[in-house]
């Protein structure tokens, strides 16, 4: 590589943080007017950027002690590959994008090499073990925060810490439902539920039977439905296959830049637990919330102090539970139908979950500049500080 330009090593390692790289990815090449050189691991939203991954970044799309188990063999492997690679590259910065369980080791073993590595989406440990604050300032040099409250949380553990905004902000408020139904040809009267059970394998082997069922009991009381599932290109051919026999129409939504076009063309939603709420929430979408993991994962989350009181997003920033949490054992499909439903049956109810975006755009800020330059510009300013 011509290193007259900087080099950039982004490791994401699932679809969520993907996203996150490929906007990264673009807002560093524009901010640079295209000197900047980019390397690493991601998926098909990082490559759309060009960045050529050093191995298919599904190989490290897992959830849960129990699902990382079995491969840790294959994750080891490539931690110790991903590792030499950026040694041997000595990039100006690497920057590793969520997925903790393998960027942050990714991180341990570049100790003493002299890259500056910054961690791009803080882990929740404002919400449990706290120490954990402290092993990351052992592993990087910089975080970027996606919520506000986490700043000085991180600060306070010696950690410097910059807000950067949440991605929801720059993608969930630019969806265009209208155009979304006139190409689909769904009629403006229809009512539209969105499924979201995940982007990773494991998540929809859990959580589509659920929500399968679910829609089942609700196609008794409103078989005028209309299913949209935005889905993950890792995982389109398993939900796919899972969804051929449901009771409604299904409308299967794979190209990436609809997902936020079919966000606003819903109505109401049944979502796994994740980033998703939030941009449903930003997207002025009621929806139940809904997630389960191995009972041996429950087994030992449930045996460490836990700080917060809710799972969704919305609810914790508005520090109430305007959207229905249904988790693990609550998670059934009556369950899930019953709220969905009574969101289906209530003005009401629906209303008090729109307002709650309100609340959630108050504390999460301005969205201009969107939370991709303003990352950018720390990367950039990490590169510039190091070199001076």
């Amino acid at each position: 590589m011509n290193r007259q330009e900087p080099l950039v090593f982004i490791i994401a390692g699932e679809p969520s943080g993907d996203n996150l790289a490929g906007r990264l990815i673009a807002a560093l090449r524009e901010m640079t007017g295209g000197r900047i050189q980019i390397a690493g691991i991601g998926g098909p939203q990082s490559e759309a950027q060009g960045l050529k991954s050093l191995f298919p970044m599904r190989e490290l799309a897992l959830i849960g002690i129990a699902e990382v188990v079995p491969h840790l063999p294959r994750l080891l492997r490539r931690m110790n590959e991903t590792a030499a690679t950026i040694r041997e590259m000595k990039p100006d910065i690497v920057v590793t994008v969520d997925a903790p369980s393998f960027t942050l080791r990714v991180a341990d073993k570049l100790r003493g090499s002299g890259i500056p590595i910054v961690h791009y989406v803080a882990p929740q440990a404002w919400a449990w073990r706290a120490g954990r604050a402290k092993t990351l300032g052992k592993r990087v040099n910089h975080l970027m925060a996606l919520l506000p409250f986490e700043v000085p949380f991180f600060a306070e553990h010696g950690l410097p810490t910059s807000y950067v905004g949440h991605p929801a902000i720059e993608s969930a408020l630019a969806g265009d439902g209208k155009a979304f139904r006139k190409t689909h040809g769904i009629a403006d009267a229809a009512t539209v539920l969105c499924v979201v059970p995940g982007s990773r394998n494991s998540e929809v082997r859990r959580m589509l039977p659920v929500f399968a069922e679910a829609v089942s009991l609700l196609a008794e009381r409103y078989p005028d439905l209309q299913i949209v599932i935005p889905v993950a290109p890792n995982v389109a051919e398993q939900v796919e296959e899972q969804t051929k026999d449901w009771p409604l129409p299904v409308l299967h939504v794979k190209n990436p830049a609809e997902r936020f076009d079919a966000f606003a063309a819903s109505d109401v939603a049944m979502a796994k637990s994740g980033t998703v709420t939030l941009e449903l929430g930003l997207a002025r979408v009621p929806m139940a919330v809904a997630y389960r993991v191995s009972a041996l994962t429950v087994f030992i989350v449930r045996r460490m102090p836990i700080a917060v009181k809710y799972a969704s997003l919305v609810n914790l920033l508005t520090d109430r539970e305007v959207v229905p949490e249904l988790i693990q054992e609550d998670c059934t499909p009556a369950a899930v139908a019953e709220k969905v439903g009574t969101l289906l049956g209530s003005p009401e109810a629906r209303a008090a979950q729109q307002e709650a975006r309100r609340r959630c755009l108050h504390v999460l800020g301005d969205a201009d500049p969107p939370p991709s330059k303003r990352a950018a510009k720390v990367v950039l300013d990490l590169i510039a500080n190091r070199e001076t």
